[in-house]
């Protein structure tokens, strides 16, 4: 008879769940994190073990990868996807591994994507220099509030990025303090972009690049950096069955939960890829500005709307485009995107709907 387990893993520990095919409880254990001694205790029960389901924490990778080493199937479950039980007064560790178990014997498990291994440190690579990009657009914003207040004409960002230290320390005014504040902020914004160039260099000298790369790079707004970043991000674009499925995981679909055209509430909006929708996001905002056709669409919106909402039209739009770019491993298509009779920014329809 097969068994289904679940495991509830958190930091030092998992709680580790069994039932069989007729749902009866027949084995379970809270073990500390040692992927040796998981193993040894799952052993008694491996040739009867059909699959494990292990939830998507953000510690995940070592279980995972230790169990498929030893040659189980096993299934990431997506927790933003799962219905707690209702009617149930007392919830813990135990009930939550049982829970996974119950789900995926009975094949109703939200999966998440397990991402192939020799690719993944790669893919956080690009997600540290996010992290590392937003620390240091906070300081650069920190540097020019502290200028503003102290009346210095105003600079952009990218000329404070290329601004050497010696030309500052030559304008910094007289009071102590304030020299400190910028000489600070300018010193972390240096450091950040020496680590952000090195990991840039890092991820390109080790990434594989796949075909549908270069066919990226038409996209509007999508350079190298951007390109990566997607192409490592969505993995196998085959695990999206409709262009709608990726938009929603790019988080670039509406969550609101209407009845009879009133709003009855919104769903979890945190639920998809956080780093697609940054890169679909920072592809609209260059689009806007360094394309035309796209410029023209903006300003379309714009006139009807306000900016985030304008600005989130067009990221929907562009990430639409990107998916059938990876799906068909072609070159992005202007008429595709806009369409030959409504015309750019039409008042009256905007863009089409993208077709395959």
């Amino acid at each position: 008879m097969a068994l289904y387990i679940g495991i509830d893993l958190h930091s030092r520990s998992c709680y580790i769940a069994g039932i069989d095919e007729e749902r009866k409880r027949v084995l379970e254990k809270k073990i500390v994190n040692d992927i040796d001694l998981i193993l040894k205790f799952l052993q008694p029960y491996k040739e009867k073990i059909a699959s494990i389901a292990v939830e998507s924490t953000y510690n995940w990778y070592w279980l995972v990868d230790g169990l498929q080493g030893a040659g189980y199937k096993v299934k990431l479950a997506n927790p933003s996807a799962m219905h707690k039980y209702k009617g149930i007064k007392h919830i813990n560790d135990r009930h939550d591994a049982f829970w996974l178990a119950e789900m995926l014997g009975l094949g109703i498990l939200p999966e998440g994507y397990i991402y192939p291994k020799e690719e993944r440190s790669t893919r956080d690579l690009l997600r540290k220099r996010l992290k590392l990009v937003q620390l240091r657009t906070g300081m650069i914003n920190s540097l020019k509030g502290i200028m503003a207040r102290e009346g210095y004409k105003r600079i952009g960002a990218n000329k404070i990025k290329a601004l050497k230290k010696d030309y500052i320390e030559s304008w910094l005014p007289e009071d102590e303090g304030i020299e400190i504040q910028i000489k600070i902020c300018k010193e972390y914004i240096d450091s950040l972009t020496e680590k952000i160039k090195l990991i840039e260099k890092k991820v390109k000298e080790r990434v594989k690049l796949r075909p549908e790369f270069e066919k990226l790079l038409t996209v509007p707004g999508i350079g190298e950096i951007l390109a990566m970043t997607i192409m490592l991000e969505v993995g196998d674009i085959r695990r999206f069955k409709k262009v709608g499925d990726f938009a929603s995981y790019s988080r670039k679909v509406e969550s609101k939960w209407k009845s009879e055209e009133k709003l009855k509430g919104k769903g979890n909006k945190k639920n998809g890829n956080k780093y697609l929708a940054w890169a679909f996001s920072e592809a609209a905002e260059l689009a806007r500005r360094f394309d035309e056709k796209c410029k023209k669409f903006y300003q379309g919106k714009l006139a009807k709307t306000n900016k985030p909402v304008a600005h989130s039209a067009l990221s929907h739009k562009i990430s639409r485009a990107t998916y059938f770019v990876l799906r068909d491993n072609v070159e992005f298509d202007y008429e595709k995107l806009f369409g030959q009779k409504t015309g750019i920014g039409s008042q009256r329809t905007g863009l089409v709907k993208l077709k395959s």
